[in-house]
């Protein structure tokens, strides 16, 4: 599957600050790998979608729509029913978070909290202001251009209002540091049942280069780290919730429950049936 460079491969004009595409498509996708070379707003009108970046992953329905910071991330796009996917999408610059921030004197906004991608719920003034995108990407592209910078704003300050500023402040921070990046992505993805191949696309490397640095971290193999990873929460699953095997294998990512019950021997010395009756 090729990678997709966005909004590159849409034909905008990437001279502006603020972009906006309204998207429709029968076809879907399943993880496939994008690459963002702007921040978005992605307004889900029909269909579900799924992300995964370097240290979020989100699911969502035509209920929530999604704010994501450029980078690396695995997309999976579904149709509902006969209906087409459909979504309308917001491309924005870092130089525009920046005159935000700058113009509103919102320099000091801190936050423990960074993450590559948000979900927020609509509500009738998100509706009304996606209606009114829809509306202004029918205009000549030269007044697009300065009503969307409009709006831009608009958005910002209804979510700062509302969610406060950690989705600010994800956009606004600089990831720099890549070994707390890398380390990050394999933390938060060791149970999301992803392949080396993606993994390391999310990590912005070859696979090959992306086994070195993770033995390198980790002191062992990724295919073995996972493996541990995903029979430790299977242990928890079957002690603390009290779940049965039968439930728990495909949830740790195990095709079938005789791979399972093999591994797991294989780790803890007993079955998983015996360490469910402790």
């Amino acid at each position: 599957m090729n990678t997709v460079i966005l909004p590159d491969e849409l034909g905008l004009e990437n001279s502006q600050l603020v972009e906006i595409f309204n998207y429709s498509t029968s076809q879907e996708i399943s993880k496939q790998q994008i690459i963002l070379n702007q921040n978005i707003f992605s307004f889900l009108l029909e269909g579900t979608k799924e992300v995964f970046f370097d240290n979020s992953a989100i699911a969502i329905n035509d209920s929530k729509f999604l704010v994501m910071k450029s980078g690396n991330c695995l997309m999976t796009e579904k149709r509902s029913g006969n209906s087409n996917y459909r979504s309308v999408v917001l491309f924005f610059k870092n130089e525009i978070v920046s005159k935000f921030i700058q113009k509103n004197e919102l320099h000091k906004i801190e936050s423990k909290v960074c993450k590559s991608v948000y979900a927020f719920e609509y509500d009738e003034f998100i509706k009304r202001f996606v209606y009114s995108l829809l509306d202004i990407s029918k205009l000549s592209k030269d007044l697009q251009k300065k009503m969307l910078e409009v709006k831009f704003e608009e958005i910002m300050f209804y979510l700062i209002e509302k969610y406060g500023t950690d989705f600010l402040y994800s956009l606004a921070i600089n990831s720099d540091n890549a070994t707390q990046k890398f380390t990050t992505i394999i933390e938060s993805s060791h149970l999301n049942k992803l392949t080396l191949k993606e993994l390391a696309f999310l990590c912005n490397m070859s696979v090959s280069t992306f086994k070195r640095e993770f033995e390198k971290h980790y002191s062992e193999s990724p295919i073995k780290w996972f493996q541990n990873k995903r029979l430790e929460f299977a242990q928890y699953l079957l002690q603390q919730e009290q779940k049965n095997p039968s439930e728990v294998y495909f949830e740790v990512g195990y095709e079938n429950l005789s791979s399972f019950t093999q591994a797991y021997k294989l780790k803890y010395g007993v079955t998983p049936k015996h360490h469910q009756k402790i």
